[in-house]
């Protein structure tokens, strides 16, 4: 799995350090190496942190007795997390996954208190001697869905259902966008924030004020299938389901969905604790790594969307499509990327405005 370094992201978080490893330390196999997983939401959230937890069932099935996993569920994003990270710590989990942006704070102090115990924190930027992160190019998916989006809208207004304003979350509306507008320069995307990632309620509330605005499409940066249940429901074209297949709630809208493969990065990190080998290092695949993986295509998109989603993949996998690909104009008015240039991985996470076109 490719491993990137982001030491130009320390600008953006002040306390963070990127520290040398713990190479050596092997751990005694005489017993299992105890994991644990602290999660924001339920494991039949039927996305991001269901995508968590299939990757732990394969964490199970690959290892068998030589781990003993727990799965912690629906932590909030705040001190109650540094209080569970403390416990899994005292249980005497060794290797400990935070699977939420919202985390990185409690797991760096937590991580200060126990050097003697490897942490990873899903989607964050902020490292130590013995915390190391992870995420997946969800962009790069986006930038697929939006080539179907900018196919087949017939009100050129799509509906993006956002939890929280970070840069994972900006870099996947923009590149959305981006995509959309390539088919269609008159696309315009509505952002609803909702500062929560997992709550069905908001989220179908959501759904039905961007649709009654004349949205046609929603897209989500949300747990749930809660929206694309409300476009089922209200018969709009479509929407896409987020971390994991969606079309059970919506077989007739959901059009296809980004998926998260978390098992193949836990099964690595696992191995290279028990050789000792681990380091202190980020991991940022997508597309062509598969640790995002675009799920099936609603019989409802038409033969030649399907092709133009497809050549968007294939061309980000094999190099020649970069998502953020000059002139990118803001909705402002501001020239952020010249023509003919591309956003660094620095700039991507750094990313705090939105594409002409958004609304948020």
């Amino acid at each position: 799995m490719t491993k990137l370094n982001r030491r130009t992201l320390m600008k953006i978080g002040g306390a963070g350090l990127v520290l040398p490893v713990l190479a050596g330390r092997a751990f005694a196999q005489s017993e299992p190496l105890k994991i644990g997983f602290m999660n924001v939401g339920p494991k039949d959230d039927n996305g991001w942190t269901f995508g968590h937890y299939t990757g732990m069932l394969a964490l199970e099935e690959h290892f068998g007795d030589q781990i003993e996993t727990t799965f912690v569920e629906s932590v909030p994003e705040g001190p109650d997390s540094e209080r569970v990270l403390r416990e899994l710590a005292q249980q005497g989990n060794k290797l400990i996954f935070a699977t939420s942006f919202g985390f990185g704070d409690y797991v760096l102090k937590v991580a200060q208190e126990y050097p003697d115990v490897i942490f990873e924190h899903a989607t964050g930027y902020q490292r130590a001697d013995n915390v190391g992160t992870y995420n997946a190019r969800f962009h790069e998916g986006r930038a697929v869905l939006g080539t179907i989006a900018g196919h087949m809208s017939q009100t050129g207004k799509i509906g993006y259902i956002g939890s929280f304003p970070i840069p994972e979350v900006n870099m996947g509306i923009n590149a959305f966008t981006l995509a959309a507008q390539k088919i269609n320069p008159d696309i315009q995307v509505q952002v609803v924030w909702l500062s929560t990632w997992n709550d069905p309620a908001k989220e179908a509330d959501a759904a039905r004020a961007l649709i009654d605005q004349g949205c046609d499409i929603l897209v989500q940066h949300t747990d749930g299938p809660a929206a694309l249940q409300v476009a089922e429901e209200r018969g709009i074209i479509g929407g896409f389901g987020q971390g994991a297949d969606m079309s059970a709630f919506a077989p007739n809208t959901h059009l296809t969905a980004i998926i998260d493969v978390w098992g193949p990065h836990y099964i690595e990190t696992v191995q290279e604790v028990m050789d000792g080998t681990w380091v202190a290092e980020d991991s940022w695949p997508g597309l062509a790594e598969g640790e995002v993986v675009i799920g099936p295509y609603n019989e409802k998109v038409p033969e030649d969307v399907v092709a133009a989603a497809e050549a968007v993949e294939n061309g980000i996998i094999d190099g020649s499509i970069h998502p953020f690909t000059g002139p990118i104009v803001d909705n402002m008015g501001t020239e952020r990327v010249a023509a003919g240039e591309t956003v660094d991985d620095a700039g991507l996470w750094a990313m705090d405005w939105y594409v002409q076109g958004v609304t948020a």
